[in-house]
């Protein structure tokens, strides 16, 4: 009797332990929630693994072949972790509303594009992303070595990490992108070029010679003039480039900064800017400069920027760097991809990112298409468009190969310098970082007033980047309104989380 008593005790025990281990996944968990062995990695067969279907959102134009790309990326992913992949692009003009619509209704999906510029520490701070450094350490060992220390210190919020950075450039540089026909026609030593009095030069003669053309389109130059000499927190207030001391300031009252922008106003009355300037963006450029009508687009530059935008726009470009390459936090987190709170397996997420940064053949895939059809291989590492084919016909243009993985992995284009990336390794090397590499403001503590400031800088902000008016008067407005919308409480509070972030870091 005692016997038959210890064995419904044990019975009912194992029946406890089977229910609370069944009560451990979902949503979030980085365990097994859809048959995914424990400790495995993208480099172990998908044997064992239940089938499971991974949902990759990201901004881009769907191309006509998404389909057929999809498909063959999903064969491929079924042999290695017994997943699908389903690619989700959504136009950038909607992303913001598609993606809030997608975060509020608690949509399942697995991996989200984000950057420090695209909503990353919002989001992070509304517990949109899974916390990945034990996913990683489980399922992505490969990852922190391909990386390097400084992308993953760049990456973090709070000392965690949220989402993976590509590896790509690391850091930016900064100048123009030129037609070279015109370069050409005009005999301008683009290799000697290196400042802005230089580029100076180039406008006026575009300017007096070319009657139709626009010597720069866009503002855009003024935002990499500004990431080029600071590390911008919020509000205008930057830890200056070449800082020794951990300190904001106001860039509103820096004199380089006021200087500048007198140099644009003249560029403005010079009538060198295009006369959508306040509206138009760096796809305009590109389009003007394509149908004859522009000369120079502003840039954050890399190597071989010139030629990647030449096999996609279909026009002969070079480049010009105006400033050495600078890193700062935001460039760490300039491209990631996050693994959603709603993700019904994160192991498997982690899986598939991890392939991106190992696994050449997949992430060429993404990047380009299927061999054959999309492009041909001209050699190992070299490839071109197929016969017949070119930027204006292609089926499926390239998403953006600096979102996703690990971009050294990526194949070049016949007409790109073979030694594009030994380049890149050189101009991540020699990038400046900035003193405040990896530190991410908390705008919490004063979100209403940021919010208050936010309204007072569309007022001024573009007028002031136009070159249009008196920066001087400009500023001064702006500075008054800002005053009154609770700018110093934000500063004592970036001044606050600077010194705590000193600290810690010591």
């Amino acid at each position: 009797m005692k016997k038959a008593y210890h064995l419904v005790l044990i019975m009912m025990l194992c029946g406890m332990l089977a229910l609370t281990g069944c009560g451990k996944g979902g949503a979030g968990d980085s365990g097994e929630a859809s048959g995914t062995a424990a400790g495995g990695s993208a480099s172990d067969s998908g044997t064992g693994l239940k089938p499971y279907k991974i949902t990759l959102v990201y901004p881009a134009s769907a191309p006509k072949d998404l389909q057929l790309v999809q498909d063959e990326m999903s064969k491929y992913l079924t042999e290695k972790i017994n997943a699908t992949i389903e690619l989700r692009p959504i136009e950038w003009a909607s992303w913001d509303d598609k993606t809030n619509l997608m975060k509020i209704s608690n949509e399942p999906f697995d991996l989200l594009f984000t950057a420090s510029w695209f909503s990353y520490a919002k989001d992070v701070a509304k517990g949109q992303f899974v916390e990945l450094d034990e996913l990683m350490a489980q399922y992505g060992k490969d990852i922190p070595g391909i990386l390097g220390d400084d992308f993953i210190k760049g990456s973090k919020i709070g000392g965690k990490l949220y989402a993976l950075p590509t590896k790509k450039e690391f850091g930016q540089g900064f100048g123009f992108l030129l037609d070279k026909k015109l370069v050409d026609k005009y005999k301008f030593d683009i290799n000697g070029a290196k400042s802005l009095e230089d580029m100076e030069a180039m406008f006026k003669t575009i300017k007096d010679n070319e009657p139709g053309v626009t010597p720069i389109v866009s503002s855009k130059f003024t935002n990499t003039w500004s990431a080029a000499n600071y590390d911008g927190i919020v509000a205008n207030l930057a830890v200056p480039r070449g800082s020794k001391e951990l300190k904001a300031i106001d860039t509103l009252e820096d004199p380089k900064f006021i200087d500048f922008f007198k140099r644009m106003h003249q560029w403005y009355q010079n009538g060198w800017f295009d006369k959508d300037i306040l509206t138009s963006d760096a796809d305009q450029g590109m389009n003007m400069i394509k149908a004859g009508k522009a000369f120079a687009v502003a840039q954050s530059l890399k190597p071989g920027k010139d030629k990647e935008m030449s096999v996609t726009t279909g026009v002969d470009l070079v480049q010009v760097e105006t400033a050495e390459p600078f890193t700062t936090t935001g460039d760490a987190q300039g491209a990631m991809l996050g693994i959603s709170r709603t993700s019904k397996d994160p192991a498997r997420a982690m899986m598939f990112l991890d392939l991106l940064y190992n696994d050449p053949k997949l992430l060429n895939m993404l990047d380009w298409g299927i061999e054959g059809k999309h492009y041909v291989k001209k050699s190992d590492q070299v490839i071109d468009y197929p016969e017949g084919v070119n930027a204006d016909t292609q089926t499926y243009p390239n998403p953006g190969g600096w979102m996703f993985g690990n971009q050294f992995n990526s194949y070049l284009w016949a007409n790109e310098d073979p030694n594009k990336w030994k380049e890149f390794e050189k101009f991540n090397e020699r990038a400046e970082r900035s003193i405040a590499l990896g530190f991410a403001f908390d705008q919490e503590p004063v979100k209403s007033e940021l919010a208050s400031i936010a309204n007072v800088e569309k007022e001024f902000d573009a007028t002031l980047r136009s070159g249009a008016a008196d920066p001087e008067k400009i500023i001064a407005k702006w500075k008054e309104k800002r005053k009154a919308a609770g700018f110093d409480k934000v500063k004592a509070e970036v001044d606050k989380q600077l010194a705590e972030w000193a600290k810690a870091n010591q």
